[in-house]
């Protein structure tokens, strides 16, 4: 029986499902394995169609998935899907988060308060120091520095903060995939330092335009708030702030020249309610008091990293379909479609594990 990790990545591979179909597959049916099972009635005909193939071919999507497992088992590379306890909780509360993350480094940073840092690839002299300078300092004050490796701001960005901390790079790539290209050594340097690179791609995805922007909502997903170092009119950048927006994340800009075209985006940001920062402290003073928080909810989940992993499906959708409020077993029953032995057996599971408690014959959820 496949595990849930190996039906994320079956279920990944298939075509005319992506990203947000997958989130919301999971949404529906509880877990991947559940999916997996499915008739596929009722759902979208690119669902059902996905669906047909993988039943039509089981132990080769199965096979295939397996080798990814084991490829990045052997490249360093954790596979980490949203049922998981590592996942990043904030990352989790964004619209159609990203069902299954791929990470290569230090995985425990992805809970840690992070600070993003954006901008544009054809920066000025300034606007790089400042990336410098800010990253230096922010990383300095406790906060993980995120971006998105890109060129110009992006990269002054995460050398800056590894002269004094953390930084983690969000791929519109698969984990394994490069680009540019001309940033191997960064990439290197970002593991080394005990950074993180992190993708919701599978490996091997190549670079498309259509991923980018993709990426920029894990971006600002991760992080308390978005800093807008340079950024043109029309830029990634502002779509990585216009997400953060609609995240609830704060948003800062740094002003510039008038005559400046990289400064124009920042000028617009701030207009439409970004924060006008001048100083990094100006971010640390908004944003500090969140730091004892964030790390004390990361500390939380890190003993539990791969519980969820180890469980059945049905032990995973049983744990989604009992909620957080206690339940007797007659309720169970009607809820989760499960035969009595089954449930009870799953139920015996959860509470070894940790998971559940039971208690004058009363079910309640523990994680």
């Amino acid at each position: 029986m496949s595990t849930e990790t190996e039906s994320a990545v079956i279920l990944q591979a298939l075509p005319g499902i992506g990203a947000t179909g997958l989130s919301k597959l999971l949404e529906r049916f509880g877990s991947f394995g559940e999916v997996l099972k499915t008739a596929s009635t009722g759902l979208p005909k690119a669902y059902q169609k996905a669906l047909k193939q993988y039943r039509a071919q089981p132990r080769q999507h199965q096979a295939i998935a397996q080798q990814t497992i084991a490829d990045c088992e052997a490249g360093g590379i954790t596979i980490l899907t949203i049922q998981n306890k590592a996942y990043p909780s904030l990352l989790k509360e964004i619209d159609y988060p990203p069902a299954i993350l791929y990470v290569k480094g230090d995985i425990n940073l992805l809970a840690l308060p992070q600070i993003a840092i954006v901008g544009s690839r054809q920066h000025t002299v300034s606007g790089e120091n400042n990336a410098l300078a800010f990253a230096q300092h922010l990383s300095a004050n406790g906060f993980t520095i995120t971006s998105g490796m890109a060129l110009g701001i992006d990269a002054a960005a995460h050398r800056g903060a590894m002269q004094q901390g953390k930084t983690i790079a969000v791929l519109g790539t698969g984990i394994d995939v490069i680009y540019p290209r001309c940033h191997a050594g960064l990439y290197e340097d970002i593991i080394n330092h005990n950074g993180a690179v992190v993708s919701e791609f599978a490996p091997g995805t190549p670079a498309r335009p259509g991923n980018f922007p993709q990426r920029n909502r894990i971006i600002s997903g991760l992080s308390l708030g978005v800093l807008i170092v340079e950024a043109a009119i029309q830029s990634g950048s502002l779509i990585t702030a216009r997400l953060a927006m609609e995240q609830g994340r704060e948003v800062f800009a740094i002003p510039g020249s008038i005559h400046n075209p990289v400064s124009k985006g920042c000028h617009r940001l701030i207009r439409e309610g970004a924060t006008l920062v001048e100083t990094a402290e100006d971010i640390v003073m908004e944003l500090g008091g969140m730091l004892s928080f964030v790390l004390e909810d990361a500390g939380n989940i890190s003993s539990q990293s791969n519980l969820l992993d180890s469980l059945e499906p049905r032990e995973v959708k049983l744990l989604v379909d009992m909620g957080y409020d206690s339940v007797d077993l007659d309720s169970l029953l009607s809820r989760c479609g499960l035969s009595v032995s089954e449930l009870t057996a799953s139920l015996t599971q959860l509470e070894l594990h940790g998971l559940i408690s039971h208690s004058g014959g009363m079910y309640s959820r523990l994680a």
